[in-house]
């Protein structure tokens, strides 16, 4: 069994431990946790109770310091059974992966959650379990500005994403003037060129090339429009967006540095990392691509 399938079937725990980064975060779990509910599409499984069990793993912030043994200071096992308690009670639901992404969202609202691993299975269907795994990771800090008022408010920009004919269209100028009439700050985001690239034939050179290739669409957007502004880091973000210019996104310092950056080479991908790290309000996408899901960023076709 390779090591890719391995993983697919082992505990979250395990798997939350294989993509964790250098400084990999504090973890708590819940193994095994078994609850009688009625759930389910068909209709043989309605006016049923089946047996469901939940395996969740959740990665929190380090903990202050110090604890005092202070269950107060932590984010108590009690809260994951009691939110899996909570959804269950809300509605009869028909889909585990409804179920999934609403706990996930509960547990990513605690302030120490970070990413969370969430496993639901049915145990009753058959000689097998049927279920689903899910893994979702809460927004950071949003971006804060100084108001009239003179106190910081918090901003969530607009994450807008660019395919190559966007980027050479005649009316680009014209599409900048729209993105900008919602009044949220702007950061653009960039495939790569088209143009040919080296193949290094080796993923982590290779992850680096495509990096730099997307920073090279990033300047050439850059060159078409003069408000937009080429950033690499988050305070530089944070510095440009204060004073209102229009962000143009070089993604390989902040994806590389990123303790728990994104794995894929994905253009779109890596716009919609950047999104949920900048606690976007929405994410916008310009090309005729599929829109990734399962964000908590919402994500849309311009």
């Amino acid at each position: 069994m390779t090591s890719d399938i391995r993983l697919a079937f082992a505990h979250p725990e395990e798997r939350s431990i294989a993509s964790a980064g250098a400084d990999p975060r504090d973890r708590i779990s819940l193994r095994d946790h078994i609850v009688e509910v009625d759930i389910g599409a068909f209709q043989k499984e309605r006016g049923h109770r089946q047996r469901v069990m939940f395996n969740v793993v959740i990665e929190v912030r380090p903990a202050p310091q110090p604890l005092n043994d202070d269950v107060d200071r932590i984010l108590s096992y009690d809260r994951i059974t009691e939110s899996i308690a909570t959804e269950l009670a809300a509605e009869r639901l028909n889909l585990l992966e409804t179920l999934a992404e609403r706990l996930a969202e509960r547990i990513l609202a605690e302030p120490q959650a970070m990413r969370v691993f969430v496993r639901i299975e049915k145990l009753d269907v058959g000689p097998y379990k049927l279920g689903v795994e899910i893994v979702r990771s809460r927004a950071e800090d949003a971006l804060t500005v100084l108001g009239h008022d003179g106190q910081e408010a918090s901003v969530h920009p607009i994450v807008v994403f660019f395919d190559n004919a966007t980027i050479a269209a005649t009316d680009l100028a014209a599409r900048l003037d729209l993105i900008q009439s919602h009044g949220l700050p702007v950061i653009l985001t960039v495939g790569m060129p088209d143009f040919p690239r080296p193949t290094t034939g080796h993923r982590p050179t290779q992850r680096r090339v495509d990096l730099l290739a997307i920073e090279q669409n990033a300047w050439a957007l850059a060159a078409r429009d003069a408000r937009c502004v080429v950033m690499q880091t988050r305070t530089e973000i944070d510095w440009a967006i204060k004073r209102g210019q229009m962000v143009v996104w070089a993604p390989s310092k902040m994806v590389l540095d990123a303790v728990d950056g994104p794995q894929s080479r994905d253009p779109v991908a890596l716009a919609l990392w950047l999104a949920e790290t900048m606690a976007a309000a929405k994410m916008v996408v310009h090309a005729n691509v599929a829109l990734p899901a399962g964000s908590r960023v919402t994500v849309e076709k311009a």
